[in-house]
């Protein structure tokens, strides 16, 4: 049972779950509309790479030649799906994080310590997002070796996810660790 339902042992009744804090917010709601818009492309992009797997598998078993562009292609959606889903993991805190000395600290504290640390991360995520957008500027001219696409689409995803992912930890630095009423995955 997740934290956000109560249950009353005398009749073992449920109450419904914690509406997400602040959930009229606009900034949030952009949120949540990215990341329905992000689910979405990771299921299309992780289908995208199964369809061209299997079929350079069978093209190569079966017809005993190869689809030049599958490898690169490939490798060019499972970065994007990765990169895509990275924002994902921040909301639902799944990425790994040690929390030795938070775990001793009283609730007021760690409530603080997060929303410190969520800042410090998005300043963090500012930087890398600055970082990506000149790289993929540096990298614009370049075309990928058999695609005619630019080689800086690996760049992008960079800066598709740190700029979904700066979204995210503003809105933790600012609403705190409750800002999305207790959703895990």
């Amino acid at each position: 049972m997740s934290g956000a339902e109560t249950v009353d042992s005398s009749n073992e009744t449920r109450s419904a779950p914690v509406p997400p804090k602040w959930s009229g917010s606009a900034l949030q709601r952009v949120v949540m509309g990215v990341d329905r818009a992000s689910f979405g492309l990771i299921i299309v992009t992780m289908a995208a790479m199964t369809i061209i797997v299997t079929a350079q598998v069978l093209w190569r078993h079966v017809l005993n030649s190869s689809i030049d562009s599958a490898d690169e292609l490939s490798r060019l959606l499972f970065v994007w799906a990765m990169f895509l889903a990275i924002p994902h993991g921040i909301k639902y805190g799944v990425h790994v994080g040690i929390d030795l000395m938070v775990s001793f600290m009283a609730p007021a504290v760690k409530e603080l310590v997060f929303r410190l640390m969520s800042l410090a991360a998005a300043v963090l995520m500012a930087a890398v997002t600055v970082a990506a957008w000149s790289a993929a500027q540096g990298q614009w001219e370049q075309l990928m070796p058999t695609l005619p696409i630019t080689a800086a689409i690996f760049y992008i995803a960079i800066l598709t996810c740190t700029a979904h992912s700066l979204l995210h930890l503003v809105l933790f630095a600012w609403g705190g660790s409750s800002i999305w009423g207790g959703k895990t995955l």
